[in-house]
């Protein structure tokens, strides 16, 4: 009976024994009281399955649980769906109605969730601006999309004046301020539940945007086959204390805000990642798991050794990573520190999950992607959309349920058969692992070979010396192409031993022409490296003796 009204509550879940199995395992499928099961089912069907529905039925369901803690203090369930409640009626009184759209540039906190439940329970579009964007970048998006309401954190109030936003809130502020904040709106208003809206508003998630004006990716509810599709390789449990410390507004941070709803945990947040207080927040808030991406863990590596030994985290299960690729040997020295506890998992902005590497996986293969996880398939296409036999190397598509409907300006991805284009080039293994060799605008064919710029930045990773790099291609008069590679050292290191170090584990058309050392990679908030701000001919100044302290 309980599982009848689960299914019925979780909205369009594809009702197969893996899903059952998936959500049983997790802890989902449970005995709860049944006057708590009705009302959470009630509002599923109600709202969707989107933060407007998820986090109302958490709140009916549990509605004491800690839903959410930051610098703040911590919010209950039922806190958050109130507040949510007051702050959509005062979101109304300033002009968002069903098919608004409201920006979002926040750090990660409270704010952001109050405001995403918010305009999720008025039918409007969430748009999550990137909090590392520059003037330009931002004037291009708020354009484009022309959202009704801007929410953003006090910080960013003089880049948001260069874009001329209208209507702004502000979410998060360290003193006084003369613009309305969010806690005065809930103040404003009552509390008590609203109606539910006919439309259900998406989520739009802007793209890294390395190489130009991000792109807005708009997704609609992802319904309950989403979260088992990541469960079925990933052992997130009900209940759990999580600390979410990868952005919010990035695909990874929101998928595991989420997660919350089903999964009823408590979500530690933090506004701003330092890698020694990450390791502090996970020990001392008791997290089960902890959701990052990579260039956090690199940061947390780089510290020194008695730091590392100085955090206690045994009781850290799951180390979530996603975003880019792990670099080198990175996943073995985590993992040699922590545990077996980490999971990378492969995606995009536009396909969502496409495959996840666990511990098993990383510790046979450092750099693999893993495995497709429940309902998705990925294939290796040739450029003929013919599927390359196992080992070959071609471009990676992928299928779920999961996929975004076009960017919001135009224009979308390539699709083969039902399956789209990530933009990546990869291949599988023997084994079944995904490997991702790079991007596919990013290969380049230097003595008629094909080199790709991650081969190389992995085997320069592996240098003891080497503590970021970074590639690209540049013309090379005998070999028509040829990498110059960026790195970041922490100890003095010559270009020649660089090179021969690359020369001696690869071949020899893969040694890069030049290595350019700097002090830092640019990056934006996610964790990408901005290849586009490096493809310029490098500082004459800049050279093997540059000071990397």
């Amino acid at each position: 009976m309980l599982q009848d009204v689960l299914q019925k509550a979780l909205a369009g879940a594809t009702a197969t024994g893996t899903t059952l199995k998936v959500l049983g395992e997790a802890g989902v499928i449970r005995p709860h009281h049944p006057l708590g099961l009705a009302r959470a089912a009630r509002a599923l069907r109600s709202w969707g399955t989107g933060p407007a529905g998820g986090f109302t039925a958490a709140a009916k369901l549990d509605p004491r649980r800690t839903a959410i803690v930051d610098e703040l203090g911590s919010l209950t369930f039922d806190e958050v769906h109130r507040r949510s409640n007051a702050l959509a009626r005062a979101f109304a009184e300033l002009g968002v109605t069903e098919g608004s759209g409201v920006a979002l540039m926040c750090r990660n906190h409270r704010g952001f969730v109050d405001a995403s439940i918010a305009a999720a329970k008025l039918g409007a579009d969430i748009l999550y601006l990137n909090t590392a964007f520059a003037g330009p970048q931002l004037v291009d998006v708020l354009e484009r999309e022309q959202p009704t309401l801007v929410v953003h954190d006090e910080e960013f109030t003089h880049l948001l004046e260069k874009a001329d936003a209208g209507t702004s809130v502000l979410a998060w502020t360290d003193g006084d301020a003369e613009d309305p904040t969010l806690e005065a709106l809930i103040a404003s208003q009552p509390d008590d539940d609203l109606e539910p809206v006919e439309r259900h508003g998406r989520i739009v998630i802007l793209t890294s945007g390395t190489t130009g004006t991000p792109k807005g990716a708009p997704r609609s509810e992802a319904g309950i086959d989403a979260a088992v599709s990541l469960l079925s390789r990933m052992p997130l449990r009900y209940g759990w204390r999580t600390h979410i410390a990868a952005p919010l507004f990035h695909t990874w941070g929101f998928a595991h805000l989420a997660l919350s709803m089903l999964l009823g945990s408590t979500v530690v947040l933090r506004r701003r990642f330092e890698p020694e207080a990450c390791l502090a927040v996970a020990q001392d808030e008791r997290c089960d798991s902890l959701v990052v991406i990579p260039v956090m863990l690199q940061r947390m590596m780089a510290l020194p050794e008695d730091k590392l030994h100085r955090y206690d985290l045994s009781h850290v299960k799951v180390v979530a990573s996603s975003g880019s690729a792990l670099p080198g040997d990175l996943a073995l020295d985590w993992m040699d520190h922590f545990g077996d506890n980490l999971y990378n998992i492969y995606g995009s902005t536009e396909v969502a999950y496409a495959s996840i590497a666990t511990p098993e996986d990383l510790r046979a293969a450092p750099a693999a992607a893993g495995k497709p996880p429940y309902a998705t398939i990925v294939k290796i296409l040739d450029e003929q959309g013919k599927e390359r036999p196992v080992g070959e190397t071609g471009r990676i598509f992928v299928g779920n349920g999961l996929l975004f409907e076009g960017y919001t300006g135009g224009g979308h991805k390539e699709v083969v058969d039902g399956l789209m284009s990530t933009g990546d080039v990869g291949r599988f293994d023997e084994d079944g692992r995904l490997h991702v060799e790079g991007r596919d605008d990013e290969m380049i064919v230097s003595g008629g070979e094909n080199v790709f710029p991650k081969e190389v930045e992995d085997c320069l990773m592996r240098h003891d010396a080497v503590v970021e790099v970074a590639a690209v291609g540049i013309d090379d008069p005998d070999f028509g192409k040829r990498l110059r590679a960026f790195v970041v050292t922490d100890r003095e290191v010559g270009e020649d031993e660089l090179k021969g170090w690359v020369k001696d584990n690869l071949a020899r058309y893969k040694v890069p022409r030049e290595i350019v050392f700097l002090d830092e990679l640019p990056r934006n908030a996610t964790g990408k490296v901005l290849k586009r701000e490096l493809d310029k001919e490098p500082d004459p100044e800049a050279g093997a003796d540059t000071d990397t302290e």
